[in-house]
């Protein structure tokens, strides 16, 4: 049975046009993240025949083939929630979204800072790779990750509450080579009613990181 499953695309594929095409949201989803899925969970099963076995000569790459496609999962997981047709802009005090505004703010010094921030740690990944802003329980601020591939590059315990896709996958047959200008794009379809509910539960966790028992 496997572990894990592709979520359900939370719109059709034509609800972020014209920032991103139909044709790369239907790859997109049905392909890539299909694919990571089943990555995650045909690993899982190769882990478990290593143990039945006690055949342990591919451990090293069978960890890493997990966390690769398992981060893939999770990510385009919160990547599909973080957009919507109808977002775009700044969150706002007026929009319901105050507390994100002032988390932003303070961790940030301003929105138009944190938006060139992670602007330019999603466009400046070498390669594959993502940008996140994410809440870190250690400090209680939002913090921007540039992650590479899916894994790599990360602060242990942080929460990922917004998520920019690097991969060419996410943008080539729309935007070409040109990575910076889907970046910018990405800001119109930015759903930060989304945003700000997963950074209230990311705050709200007080177990998320245990530095003692």
């Amino acid at each position: 049975m496997s572990v894990y499953t592709l979520p359900e695309l939370p719109y059709d594929y034509s609800a972020l046009a014209p920032v991103i095409s139909p044709e790369i949201i239907e790859l997109h989803h049905d392909k890539h993240h299909a694919a990571y899925v089943k990555g995650a969970n045909d690993t899982l099963e190769q882990l478990a025949e290593a143990r039945d076995k006690e055949t342990w000569g591919s451990i090293n790459g069978l960890e890493k083939n997990l966390a690769f496609h398992l981060s893939g999962h999770i990510l385009h997981s919160i990547y599909w929630h973080n957009m919507t047709g109808d977002g775009g802009g700044e969150p706002l005090a007026a929009d319901g979204v105050g507390d994100l505004a002032d988390a932003i703010a303070e961790s940030f010094g301003s929105f138009a800072g944190f938006r060139a921030q992670l602007t330019k740690a999603a466009a400046t990944t070498q390669g594959s790779g993502w940008g996140v802003l994410a809440y870190e329980p250690l400090s209680g601020r939002l913090i921007v990750e540039q992650i590479y591939d899916h894994q790599g590059n990360v602060g242990q315990g942080s929460t990922p509450i917004l998520v920019f896709d690097a991969w060419e996958h996410a943008f080539y047959l729309q935007y070409k080579n040109q990575k910076v200008d889907f970046i910018d794009a990405m800001w119109a379809v930015v759903d930060w009613q989304d945003v700000a509910r997963r950074y209230e539960a990311a705050k709200s966790r007080t177990d998320a990181l245990l530095l003692a028992p």
